[in-house]
């Protein structure tokens, strides 16, 4: 069983009158979390999918005296793709307000509706947690520090989805990845806009992932994907909603040669980015090695501080005469500034910029120091 950080917050947070709410992408692990904490708990728990009929109208009636009746001699509700029944967040504050004693536990892979809908009927009630493919951080409760280093190069190709990680073999890893990315990937999207071809979707994507760690341009993504600016931007918001891709702004507060039009896009996992450009070739065969490092620093470093509690404000760095740093947290009152070397090569951190922000701190994060960063430790 592959260990998951927010389980024991998760458990700890389930307290009556509050619903939880596990959100993140498919094929992450949410259902298997889900019956996992179920087996735990070992109470009385009503375990509900989205999908079945019969329990969506139920759910979805918004009528008390049927929802009484419905979880009647349970401690627990749990709901699994919960964003699939109808007007789900008023039936749930119902059931808070009016059945004492009641736990509440839901799923949702997509977050265009679900957290929106359950968060505005029940402020101060719910709390919620992100779920993200296999994070460094829970890869090392089990692995030391040789075991990680050899693992490296596979997870920085292949991911960390968890049917990819508990696959035995690079092919059926690949396979896996296939699967996630043809049946899995984009189905939020392409269920919310009615769309039945999901080539444009997949078009972006690829423009995305050829550009990590670069400036983008949405007029110049529309044109290459025949379609308007606004579509685009429109496109790439969903994504980031369906947690394929995240985005980080350029940091801009004392110079006005620092840029900050456009963000710059990451995915939040590396298997899916090479899915989506059909590369898997093993590192020393390909001239990308440093975007999937930077790629992978950024989405694990971000994924660690989430499950962690670390706040900070995140960044990218550069002038428009083309200095730069990889990646800026703002935490404390302070800058940190990291850049990425998949090498053992040095980089000294910009002049300009240690003299705007003096107090600042830079690092660079390569093999050998990775690990620490990357856990949030």
């Amino acid at each position: 069983m592959i260990y998951r950080f927010i389980e024991k917050e998760i458990i700890k947070a389930l307290e009556p009158g509050i619903v939880v709410g596990l959100f993140g992408a498919r094929r992450t692990g949410k259902t298997v979390l889900m019956n996992k904490i179920k087996n735990k708990i070992g109470k009385k728990i009503l375990f509900i999918q989205g999908e079945d009929l019969n329990s969506a109208e139920i759910l979805g009636s918004q009528r008390l005296d049927q929802l009484r009746r419905f979880v009647d001699g349970y401690d627990y509700l749990f709901i699994d793709e919960a964003q699939k029944i109808p007007r789900v967040g008023v039936s749930l504050k119902l059931i808070v307000d009016n059945i004492p004693g009641l736990s509440v536990f839901v799923t949702g892979s997509s977050a265009f509706g679900l957290r929106g809908e359950i968060g505005e009927p029940l402020v101060g009630r719910s709390r919620y947690f992100h779920l993200y493919p296999i994070a460094e951080l829970e890869w090392s409760r089990t692995e030391d520090f040789l075991k990680a280093k050899e693992n490296l190069e596979p997870r920085l190709i292949y991911g960390s989805y968890p049917q990819v990680a508990l696959a035995d073999s690079f092919e059926s890893k690949k396979d896996a990845l296939e699967s996630i990315k043809d049946g899995y990937l984009l189905k939020d999207i392409l269920e919310r806009d009615n769309i039945k071809d999901s080539i444009f979707v997949l078009n972006l994507l690829r423009q995305i992932a050829f550009q990590i760690g670069h400036d983008i341009s949405y007029s110049e993504l529309a044109t290459n994907a025949k379609a308007h600016a606004k579509t685009v931007m429109r496109y790439l918001e969903l994504l980031e909603k369906s947690f394929v891709i995240f985005s980080l702004p350029g940091f801009s507060k004392n110079l006005r040669s620092e840029y900050n039009r456009t963000p710059r896009y990451y995915f939040w996992d590396n298997g899916i980015r090479n899915a989506i450009i059909s590369n898997y070739n093993a590192l020393n065969l390909r001239d990308d090695a440093g975007v999937l490092w930077e790629n992978y620093c950024i989405s694990e470093r971000i994924k660690a501080a989430d499950y962690k509690k670390i706040y900070s404000n995140k960044y990218f760095w550069r002038t428009y005469d083309q200095k730069e740093i990889d990646y800026i947290e703002e935490r404390g009152g302070k800058l940190f500034g990291y850049e990425f070397k998949y090498g053992f090569g040095s980089a000294k951190p910009p002049k300009l910029f240690l003299q705007t922000y003096p107090g600042s701190e830079y690092a660079v994060i390569n093999r050998d120091n990775y690990r620490d960063f990357l856990t949030g430790a």
